[in-house]
């Protein structure tokens, strides 16, 4: 990912295939910090992210758009063999998960991470 407008639209995919269907403001933020730390970009992100219906926002909670647009592991998270840093973690890990978005690929996470990042903790 290079350009803000790369990681905006990664985020966006990235919320519109969330499975849990209500977050708190600072789950979601979690989840998008595998996407940037910017919170201008966050801001961007969210905002976007309502505009186009894929969020609700109310006090401080987030609902997300449910129907179907999850994640399939078997096809659109490959694993590779590697010297990696868990995106979200920061642990070591021999074996990378990306998430194939159609946007782009978000990762490499450890197993556990990817599953936090994508709502099938």
């Amino acid at each position: 990912m290079s350009t803000r407008e790369e990681k905006r639209e990664l985020g966006l995919e990235l919320l519109a295939h969330l499975e849990d269907e209500e977050l708190s403001l600072a789950e979601t933020i979690d989840r998008l910090e595998a996407v940037t730390t910017s919170p201008a970009l966050t801001r961007e992100i969210l905002d976007d992210a309502e505009k186009r219906g894929l969020i609700e926002r109310e006090d401080g909670r987030l609902r997300t758009r449910t129907g179907g647009t999850f994640v399939r592991f078997e096809s659109e998270v490959v694993e590779r063999e590697g010297d990696y840093d868990c995106r979200r973690c920061g642990a070591d890990i021999s074996t990378g998960h990306f998430v194939q978005f159609e946007t782009g690929e978000l990762g490499p996470f450890g197993p556990s991470c990817v599953r936090k990042v994508l709502g099938r903790e």
